[in-house]
């Protein structure tokens, strides 16, 4: 069986609706992939300066005793 090809303009704009809506989409997904990845990375960031700190102090106070 073989599908007939449909060209007339409004199956092609309902094609390209489709095609826009799911570009949308996808869209959508990856720009909260990549906001979830930058808060990830600013943490991370925040994180290993607080890590850093804690150990200059933890040095700082074993020098004293």
């Amino acid at each position: 069986m073989t599908k007939k090809n449909d060209f007339s303009s409004d199956s092609l704009e309902q094609k390209v609706d489709l095609l826009i809506k799911r570009f949308e989409e996808q869209k959508g997904i990856i720009d909260s992939y990549i906001e979830r990845e930058r808060d990830w990375k600013k943490s991370k960031v925040l994180h290993n300066k607080e890590i850093k700190d804690l150990k200059k102090t933890i040095k700082k106070l074993r020098s004293v005793k």
